[in-house]
């Protein structure tokens, strides 16, 4: 008999918001819950760190448990969040920005969300305050990509997302007077100003773990923050940098429970090896107040479990990678709705141009090489092929893979079409064997070893890294293993591997987001070191202009000129699959990053009968 995650409703259920009084909660239904499974096990509560954003399954924590000033719709666009508060441009020359949070809006513990919370935000993802030239890639456990321990006294180094556009704001921000806005000057322009600045870790919480303040004490905490970053004091900024990076990397429920304080929709009740519980945060009136009580993100890597906890009522909610034999399985279970479409996220392989493990790809020519020998038609079929297409889906749609011939557009937008007939992606069509020989004699090079990092747990990227050995070996080159059930946290780690094969997933379409991959300076995602002074002038043109013809027009230079220097190439875009069970609505799937969770707030219970079945 099959179970159900999904609290049914009894017929004298009800929905809080009938009741008299509208309170935060208003939209949620008594005893419900969701269970969703995710390819990615939870590690870090804070994202904005290089070990956090290694693992997608931290992202959409961070989506649905914090807020900010806006975040993306279905298609990428940008909505303003006046709930939680507004950003006023004061000025364009310098640009100025004034953000004000909304009087009562709190963390989930109670304490107001304030300035002392942005100017945090600010320090950790600037980079402004950091140490120059320090390096943290010697503190970096290659097995783990986790900092092996602190820092030299007297360095202040936050490990945030420096290229996500806060790095332009280099004075320090002014606290207004009301203790709730926070005035930014950036050095140049910036297309998201809107939104690029927002609460990440509570200052407060920060303040008692590194700095040791008074357990019940918010203000003297956030007091210490402002101070620290006001007055540039060292010796605080280094404890508040190193609980920063370090404090939310977690495996299980942590003991200090402050640790799990957060802004948004939902809170994080419980961290458990193969699964992450949240909770509606009964302290969020923002407007994304959720309908389901408990929301799980639970691990399951491997596709053919996914469908068989789909079929047992485990999960109520996937989106498997793509196979025809998925979509076959998924396809015989009685009551699940499942479509299929193509998504912004791409598969890639990244060459590392710097400091890999044998420093085999430093020479452009190598880099060709080892791209003529890429099967990418190969990897294409072996995804989608096999005795079923995914015409046994709902949609009836095929489960296709589109080569993907762009670096920085993605398949079917603007442009794409266009560039990719100027951008040199077609001499890497097809393998040429002949060809990867020729360059390789012309470097000098004999049997180069590359040792390729992908997930091991993941049957598709085994595949891929199989296909690439084989067709690679008869160029002569020595292909190796490098995959680790840890790669999200090696990625970009010195001397841990050669090449990799993973995903990029688009949290932004705009023409300024290739800043944080292909910027000589972005420490964000150019995982690769990719480091050329015309791709720089031409991502500093994109920030600057608004005419959408001049920015398509530079999108196809730019990728013509990424194409030229050999770092690596896209391989195909993601095809989907989405399985929602019948007894949960208001699921739909974005193209980006956050995939079905991008409005999570809005999934419902279907109304049913009966006793409501156990939860996760």
């Amino acid at each position: 008999m099959r179970t159900r995650s999904v609290a049914a409703l009894t017929v004298g259920a009800v929905v809080l918001a009938a009741l008299a009084g509208c309170t935060p909660q208003s939209t949620l239904v008594e005893g419900s819950a969701v269970v969703v499974a995710v390819t990615d096990t939870f590690t870090s509560a804070n994202a904005d760190t290089s070990y956090g954003r290694g693992s997608e399954t931290n992202a959409n924590v961070a989506l649905l448990t914090s807020t900010g000033f806006g975040y993306p719709d279905r298609h990428g666009a940008t909505v303003l969040d006046t709930s939680f508060g507004r950003a006023q441009l004061l000025s364009r020359a310098p640009l100025t920005v004034k953000y004000t949070i909304n009087q009562g809006v709190d963390w989930s513990d109670g304490t107001p969300i304030d300035a002392a919370d942005l100017l945090l935000a600010w320090a950790a993802n600037s980079g402004s305050l950091n140490t120059p030239k320090f390096d943290d890639s010697r503190y970096v456990d290659a097995a783990t990509g986790r900092y092996t321990g602190d820092f030299p006294r007297g360095v202040v180094f936050f490990d945030g997302r420096v290229g996500g556009g806060l790095e332009k704001a280099t004075a320090t921000p002014v606290v207004g007077a009301d203790g709730r806005s926070l005035t930014v000057t950036f050095d140049s322009a910036l297309a998201d100003w809107s939104t690029v600045l927002a609460p990440g870790v509570p200052a407060h919480v920060l303040a008692r773990q590194a700095l040791h303040t008074k357990a019940g004490d918010a203000e003297a905490g956030k007091t210490a923050v402002l101070n620290a970053i006001q007055k540039h004091d060292e010796s605080r900024l280094h404890a508040l940098a190193k609980a920063w990076n370090n404090a939310y990397n977690l495996s299980s429920t942590p003991r200090n429970g402050a640790l799990l304080v957060s802004s948004g929709p939902y809170t994080i009740a419980k961290i458990s090896g193969d699964r992450v519980v949240l909770a509606a945060n009964p302290r969020y009136t923002g407007s994304r107040r959720p309908t389901f009580e408990k929301l799980t993100m639970r691990v399951s890597p491997d596709p053919l479990e996914t469908t068989r906890l789909l079929a047992s009522g485990a999960v109520d909610i996937a989106t498997p990678p793509p196979s025809a034999a998925t979509a076959k399985a998924l396809a015989a279970i009685p009551g699940l709705k499942v479509s299929t479409g193509t998504e912004a996220r791409y598969e890639h392989l990244d060459l590392q141009l710097a400091r890999g493990k044998h420093a085999t790809f430093t020479d452009e020519k190598v880099r060709r090489a080892f791209l003529e020998t890429v099967p990418r038609g190969q990897i294409i079929e072996q995804l989608s092929s096999g005795d079923a297409a995914s015409g046994h889906a709902a949609s009836g749609a095929e489960l296709t893979a589109p080569l993907l011939d762009s670096f920085v557009l993605r398949y079917g937008a603007a442009g794409y079409t266009e560039a990719i007939t100027k951008n040199g992606s077609h001499a890497y069509d097809s393998p040429d064997i002949a060809a990867a020989k020729q360059l390789l004699a012309e470097a000098g090079v004999a049997s180069p070893e590359v040792c390729i990092l992908y997930d091991p747990s993941s049957q598709r990227r085994v595949a891929e890294f199989q296909l690439v050995q084989q067709s690679a070996g008869q160029a002569g080159f020595v292909v190796t293993d490098c995959s680790s059930p840890d790669w999200q946290g090696l990625l970009g780690v010195d001397g841990s591997y050669d090449a990799a094969l993973f995903a990029w997933d688009t949290t932004r379409l705009g023409p300024t987001a290739q800043s944080a991959v292909f910027a000589s300076d972005a420490a964000l995602t150019n995982f690769n070191h990719y480091k050329d002074a015309e791709s720089d002038a031409l991502i500093g043109q994109l920030a600057t202009t608004d005419d959408p013809a001049q920015q398509t027009a530079l999108l196809t230079k730019l990728d013509t000129r990424i194409w030229s220097q050999a770092p690596g190439m896209p391989l195909y875009a993601y095809p989907t699959l989405t399985a929602v069970d019948a007894r949960v609505t208001g699921v739909t799937r974005s193209s980006l990053a956050a995939s079905v969770f991008w409005d999570a707030w809005s999934w419902k219970p279907a109304a049913a009968s009966g006793a409501p079945s156990n939860g996760p």
